[in-house]
């Protein structure tokens, strides 16, 4: 037993679990064994029988072994046929070497050259692999003599029954060629002879490919199979000029032959292996392909056939991967062919002198793996049948074994469902089974410590309050009294807490520690980042720093630092305790410091986020506030006073907000809703926020008629000194001017008014408009010139009148008409289920329009760009990735224009529809906007003004009548009115007008 298996029992607390060991002392009456010799002994028996359990892996062992003997075998057959070739072909190279240095290379007559016959014989008898051997001279003449080893090849050439050999001749004199055919029996004895003319007519030696490349090369040479001449066979040919130049000595060499040989060399019976050429064409094969073999003859077709004619899907997909195989020596792969796997193999065999040829092999694996597959069959039996016999024997030793160890199976088992309650005691005659038991209730202990240390940093948010409790487990993991722990900012440690077991707290009682005056110890455990220990009585320095913390007993103190995820310092425990730490014990405590240190790290960064996003949303409403002058402060004014109203409903305890509260995440809701409800503004152009005139767009328009009214008067004065020098009275034409002056001024004052917007157009204010619109006034210059491109484009929708032109003093011109483009408009099945009244255009800047607005200064375009941004607002804000939490924020900020009628904006929603937040910011945002200082197209309200419009708000069912009240009876109105709103606004307000009893009105409800 470690001493740190002692550990536990020393810092469990006796309510959370019952710890019952049985200790080495009461299991001296039991004879205990090691649990590998009882195994040993028990299985030994059976092991002979335990290994047939490999079995299972012998089909796929054999089958490997089964592929890479195949594969093994296919570079055999290319390393024999190669053998083969060189052992066949090198005889026949020496023959035609010999021949070439002959007297028959010299020989000018067929006497002359059947006198050498002997000598052909004698070769082609060596070299079995010869099919025939020939001179072809450079005067044309052919000698050939050819070995008629069967019946099929005498009947080829018509020869005798006798004949064992047979002779073409061809010389050329003056009376052209002449040929011959002689057979001979095995003596040489000339048996027949016969003409041949058509022979020598057809074939010229010197035409013959092997001819040209032999003299071409001036050394033996082999050629690329081919359709022989003569007997129309498929074979090679070995060709040398002979030593005086004057011809050139060849010889045929068969291809049957390794047909032959490829057909022992089959595995299975649909084994395929065929030899190809460079080309793809069939030399040999040793299976039945097509039923014909590349050395018959078809008539009509070639002989050398490329193999994707012969119709086997095996044999065409091993051609095209030779020809494929590129600089490669060999592939092997497994296909799927015609609905069968095949284990094909491609190999490239080099032959000395010659091009190269292709083996190419295809075994079916179906076959290959037989016997694999019947040897697996013999073994699972085997398996099965032994099985049999050791099921009742192992279990009886088994029985014995494994009980102990399926009590430790069921503990671990609860540790695993985290039961920590439950106490077992193994009693076993394998000490590692007992040791095992310790082992595993001690680990017991410690998963449940760790744990509840776990669960405690979980559930508990405040890190103040966190950080003690932490404090409190690892001094109990510690068997430490006392304790303090200190975090680092700015290179100073500060203590947060400290604790001593006879004083209790004594946080205040400790100091700050410079991180450059820390005692070595410090350093060294800040450097290595882990756990050190030492005695007090080695660390006098550390002493005198944490003279607070040690008591009488304490002689030994673990230097604990805190390291987040960066290596960074973040903090420093001290635990004195009076006997030394020992290694498992400062792992465990490492491990908790390394939790603590990760709780401050996420803690801390939660908060900082927490702050930056803060920042961030009062900074975008700080942008919106500070982009028009006239609403500065709004966006941080509606946050206080939907805080005030909040707050009223958790604290009221009875009536409709009796039961109404907000937990901390609630109130983060609110407060990012209330920053961001207008965050939509930031779309808005300021001129129509700031409209503060009819006319004003970026700059107020009543300037341009006032010049208007400015050229009527002058033309009035013209016409009046124009009269006078015409010779009219000069009392009558003054009059008359003045007379029209009075009016000028009086329409102009007329319309100047109703710029203002401060009056309601009535009818007769409007015919008036229009009576002093049809005034007319004369333009002399272009006004399609010097403006931007945008305006001279809506200019263009009409034909320029000619200079000087009669305009109305006001007008409606087509150029003030501003499209709405698609992306203007609002899809009737948006996903966010705005529903709004879309005006046609998107501006319409006509004067009489303008001027004839019924109440404000905004035209219906005009106030639609402007309810626009909470359109904006919902969009933006249902953009953003918002956490779980506060997923709600599109809905409080994004409703606070809607009314309890359903007749609000965007959506339309009714009170039902709405939650109970987002009708508490329409009420704020209402008082906000009624009693703000700065708007240019009002006077801002006092309260009772405030108030009473608000009041009949609620009448008409624009805002909830309970917020409203709750606003009211709370007394928040006055809270934020003191705070934010001038003096002169502070007048007295009856609250009793407008406050009823909320039961009474719940009342006349159910009525």
């Amino acid at each position: 037993m470690t001493p740190f298996s002692r550990w536990p029992r020393q810092v469990a607390a006796p309510d959370r679990v019952n710890v019952t060991l049985v200790t080495e002392a009461q299991l001296k009456g039991h004879r205990v064994f090691p649990l590998h010799l009882l195994i040993w002994i028990v299985f030994a028996f059976l092991l002979l029988f335990v290994g047939v359990l490999v079995t299972s892996a012998g089909f796929f062992i054999t089958r490997d072994i089964l592929q890479s003997a195949a594969s093994d075998s296919a570079r055999r057959i290319g390393r024999e046929i190669m053998l083969d070739v060189e052992g066949y072909v090198t005889p026949a190279e020496m023959a035609v070497r010999l021949i070439s240095h002959s007297s028959l290379a010299d020989a000018t007559t067929l006497d002359t050259r059947m006198t050498r016959l002997a000598l052909l014989r004698d070769a082609l008898e060596t070299s079995p692999v010869l099919q025939s051997l020939y001179v072809g001279y450079a005067t044309g003449d052919f000698f050939y003599v050819r070995h008629l080893s069967n019946d099929a090849d005498r009947s080829m050439f018509a020869a005798p029954k006798n004949a064992d050999y047979m002779v073409q001749s061809i010389t050329r004199d003056r009376q052209g060629p002449q040929g011959r055919n002689i057979y001979l029996d095995r003596a040489l004895v000339p048996i027949e002879t016969a003409d041949d003319p058509t022979f020598a007519r057809q074939y010229d030696p010197r035409r013959r490919p092997w001819y040209i490349e032999a003299v071409s090369a001036g050394d033996l040479i082999r050629t690329a199979p081919y359709v022989f001449f003569t007997d129309k066979g498929a074979g090679a040919t070995l060709a040398i000029p002979a030593s005086n130049k004057g011809a050139v000595v060849g010889g045929d060499i068969r291809l049957d032959m390794l047909g032959q040989m490829l057909s022992h060399m089959r595995r299975t019976s649909h084994t395929v292996i065929a030899l190809l050429d460079v080309n793809g064409h069939l030399l040999a094969s040793g299976s039945d392909i097509g039923g014909a073999s590349a050395a018959q003859v078809t008539e009509g077709h070639a002989l050398l056939r490329p193999a994707s004619e012969y119709g086997v899907p095996v044999l065409t997909h091993l051609a095209s991967r030779a020809a494929a195989l590129g600089d490669a020596t060999q592939m092997d792969e497994i296909a799927r062919i015609g609905g069968r796997d095949w284990y094909t193999w491609v190999e490239r065999l080099v032959t000395g002198g010659g091009k190269p040829y292709f083996l190419v092999l295809a075994i079916p694996q179906d076959e290959l793996l037989t016997g694999a597959k019947r040897q697996a069959q013999a073994a699972l039996g085997l398996t099965i049948l032994v099985l049999l016999i050791a099921i009742p024997v192992t279990w009886l030793f088994a029985r014995a074994i494994s009980r102990p160890l399926q009590v430790l199976a069921g503990q671990a088992a609860a540790i695993r469902r985290l039961e920590f309650g439950e106490t077992f005691v193994i009693r076993s005659r394998v000490s590692e089974v007992n040791g095992l038991s310790r082992a595993m209730d001690e680990m017991r202990l410690a998963i449940r410590r760790f744990l509840d240390i776990m669960r405690e940093v979980a559930s508990e948010p405040d890190l103040d309050r966190l950080l003690p409790q932490l404090m409190k487990e690892i001094m109990q993991v510690a068997g430490s009294t006392a304790g303090a722990l200190y975090l680092v900012q700015n290179e100073v440690m500060g203590p947060v807490y400290g604790w001593s077991g006879g004083a209790g707290e004594i946080t205040s009682a400790l100091s700050s520690m410079p991180l450059s005056a820390a005692p070595p110890i410090v350093h060294r455990a800040t450097a290595e980042g882990a756990v050190c220990a030492s005695a007090l009585a080695d660390a006098a320095d550390l002493r005198d720093q944490i003279g607070q913390l040690v008591s009488g007993n304490a002689t030994h103190v673990a230097i604990v630092p805190l390291i987040n995820r960066q290596r960074d310092l973040v903090g420093m425990m001290l635990l004195p305790r009076g006997r030394p730490f020992e290694t498992p014990e400062l792992a465990f405590i490492g491990a908790l410091a390394g939790l603590l240190a990760n709780s401050i790290e996420v803690r801390g960064l939660l908060k900082t986020q927490r702050e930056l996003f803060d920042d961030f949303i009062r900074m975008i409403a700080g942008a919106i506030d500070s982009k028009s002058p006239h609403t500065g402060a709004h966006c941080a004014r509606v946050p206080e006073v939907v805080k005030l109203i909040a707050k009223a409903g958790c604290e009221a305890r009875n009536g409709p907000f009796a039961d109404f509260a907000m937990s901390a995440a609630d109130w983060e809701v609110l407060h990012v809703a209330a920053w961001l409800h207008d965050c939509g503004k930031v779309t808005t152009p300021e001129y129509v926020i700031d409209k503060a005139t009819k006319l004003e767009t970026l700059h107020d328009r009543i300037h341009e008629i006032r010049m208007r009214f400015e050229v009527l008067k002058r033309d009035a004065g013209i016409r009046c000194l124009q009269e006078r020098l015409a010779g009219a009275d000069e009392a009558t034409a003054t009059a008359k001017r003045d007379v029209e002056f009075r009016q000028l001024d009086d329409d102009f004052a007329f319309v100047a008014a109703c710029n203002l917007g401060a009056e309601y157009m009535e009818e007769t204010r409007i015919e008036r408009l229009k009576s002093i619109a049809s005034r007319t006034w004369l333009r002399t210059l272009d006004d399609r010139i010097g403006i931007s491109q945008e305006e001279l484009s809506r200019k263009l929708r009409t034909a320029p009148a000619s200079l000087p032109a009669v305009e109305p003093l006001l007008a409606d011109r087509p150029e003030h008409c501003i499209e709405r483009c698609a992306s203007d408009r609002i899809p009737p099945d948006n996903p966010w289920g705005f529903h709004r009244d879309t005006p046609e255009l998107l501006y319409n800047r006509g004067e009489m329009y303008n001027l004839c607005v019924g109440r404000g200064t905004l035209s219906a375009e005009e106030r639609y760009k402007i309810e626009d941004h909470i359109v904006q607002t919902q969009i933006m804000l249902s953009r953003l990735n918002f956490p779980k939490y506060l997923r709600r924020v599109p809905e409080i900020a994004g409703n606070h224009h809607e009314t309890m009628d359903g007749t609000g904006y965007p959506r339309r929603l009714r009170k039902q529809e709405m939650s109970t937040l987002a009708r508490m910011m329409a009420v704020a945002d209402v008082f906000e906007a009624l009693t703000s200082k700065d708007r240019p197209y009002r006077k801002s309200k006092t309260l009772s003004e405030a108030v009473q419009i608000m009041a009949s708000m609620k009448k008409r069912g624009q805002i909830d009548p309970d917020i409203f009240e709750l606003f009211l009876s709370s007394g928040a109105y006055r809270t934020y009115a003191e705070r934010f709103m001038s003096a002169e606004q502070l007048d007295e307000l009856d609250i009793r007008r407008y406050v009823g009893s909320w039961q009474e009105r719940a009342d006349s409800a159910g009525r």
